[in-house]
């Protein structure tokens, strides 16, 4: 019966504690608006660099595919070598 009613007290301050604590607001973004703006330009910095890798890797795919089709790659046996 004890330990019912100190556990049960326990988890009410438990409780209780995070309620409290959920009402502070927690900023993300700075409150000055300069400091802002160079998180969104860093932001559009960042993306642009990803979309520019992506494009980069599409045409690097595309040069592979083309030379594969054209059968360079490839080796060929009568081949002379270059001393």
């Amino acid at each position: 019966m004890i330990h019912r009613v100190l556990l049960i007290s326990v988890l009410f301050l438990v409780h209780a504690g995070a309620l409290f604590g959920a009402d502070q607001k927690i900023e993300v973004f700075p409150a000055a608006s300069y400091d802002r703006y160079t998180i969104y330009q860093a932001l559009v910095f960042f993306w642009i660099g990803i979309v520019g890798l992506v494009v980069i890797i599409v045409m690097k795919l595309r040069e592979i595919k083309r030379i594969q089709n054209m059968d360079i790659d490839k080796d060929e046996k009568d081949a002379p070598f270059l001393d």
